[in-house]
């Protein structure tokens, strides 16, 4: 992601803190194209970073302006891939990580954590009570607190993506992109790269649609959306096997919504039990075994073309956040 430094809030190169983030492949749905029509389906796959996801953006760029500052210990809540992306960063940089997580987590993503050398600390709720202690204890001992959009620098590497799509495709935007919502960093970021390249004069002012896909056990977006609201309610409908999909009410509530809106987008949720069945469709037929927060988009898809919401001949891209290898626990 370093070829946008120009871009990004990292001084010195002499600070950056890198195992080799970004410009992920964008891959044309194949053996599935008979669900599709004279759609055109793309997957951007995050599942190569490193640590296994698209957090490996927002946390090496969070790491790196810590490494910069001269900050000594960074804390963060997570659902699983946040913590790893943070504990293996920090253990790069040299620099102290602290990892809240909820009990529910599946084993590996703590193991993960623990194994690059993090403090681990459980918490019995979900990750707004994770959220809540991370908070209390950073501001008490002035510890980095890098949850969603608390520090501006996850956002800036997050919004990197939205710089590889243009690229990817010529710097001519693919009609819709549809991308799974916990908190929305990614959404948010990188719909604010498109404004950054606009406003550079590299791509044209048409926008694609962003359509934002939850878990229906925290779907506060979605009802808002349908609602027509500009904020969201809490709701925690419990445990999903897409882990980062279990945020209660993401702290950037208003501005993924306005992204919805400006985009004349819209959002809708997926079951547990559709996730899983799209997870393996899309590994038997497409060898691709994407995290449950992915698989979650191919149902959507399918939901939109049911609909009519897709028309003929678009261009859709569908953005999977993750390895499903991290997931097999809750998904076999």
């Amino acid at each position: 992601m370093w070829r946008y430094r120009e871009f990004l809030p990292v001084i010195d190169p002499a600070n950056i803190v890198t195992l080799g983030e970004g410009f992920t492949p964008i891959l044309p749905l194949q053996n599935l194209r008979s669900q599709t029509g004279d759609i055109e389906v793309m997957w951007k796959d995050e599942a190569g970073n490193p640590t296994g996801s698209f957090k490996a953006r927002g946390i090496g760029m969070a790491v790196s302006k810590a490494k910069e500052l001269g900050i000594n210990t960074i804390v963060t809540p997570t659902a699983g891939n946040a913590g790893g992306a943070l504990a293996a960063y920090a253990a790069r940089a040299g620099i102290r990580a602290i990892v809240y997580l909820p009990v529910q987590t599946p084993q590996l993503f703590k193991d993960e954590c623990r194994l690059y050398g993090a403090e681990v600390i459980e918490v019995d709720g979900s990750i707004s009570d994770c959220g809540r202690l991370a908070n209390e204890e950073a501001l008490k001992n002035g510890w980095f607190q890098v949850s969603t959009l608390k520090e501006p620098y996850r956002l800036e590497g997050k919004k990197t993506m939205g710089y590889e799509i243009a690229e990817q495709f010529d710097w001519q935007l693919p009609d819709v992109i549809l991308y799974p919502t916990g908190g929305g960093t990614g959404l948010i970021g990188i719909w604010k790269a498109f404004d950054e390249l606009e406003r550079l004069g590299w791509i044209g002012p048409k926008r694609p649609q962003m359509v934002a896909v939850q878990s229906q056990s925290c779907a506060g977006i979605v009802e808002a959306f349908q609602d027509k609201k500009v904020v969201s309610a809490f709701m925690d409908g419990g445990f999903t096997i897409a882990n980062g999909l279990r945020v209660p009410k993401p702290y950037a509530d208003r501005l993924i919504l306005r992204v919805l809106y400006q985009s004349r987008g819209t959002a809708l949720s997926v079951s547990d039990t559709d996730m899983a069945d799209a997870l393996k469709e899309i590994a038997r037929h497409e060898g691709m075994l994407i995290a449950p927060e992915g698989a979650a988009l191919w149902h959507a898809f399918k939901q939109l073309k049911a609909t009519g919401w897709l028309r003929s001949g678009q261009k859709v891209l569908l953005l999977n956040t993750g390895s499903g290898y991290k997931y097999l626990e809750n998904i076999t």
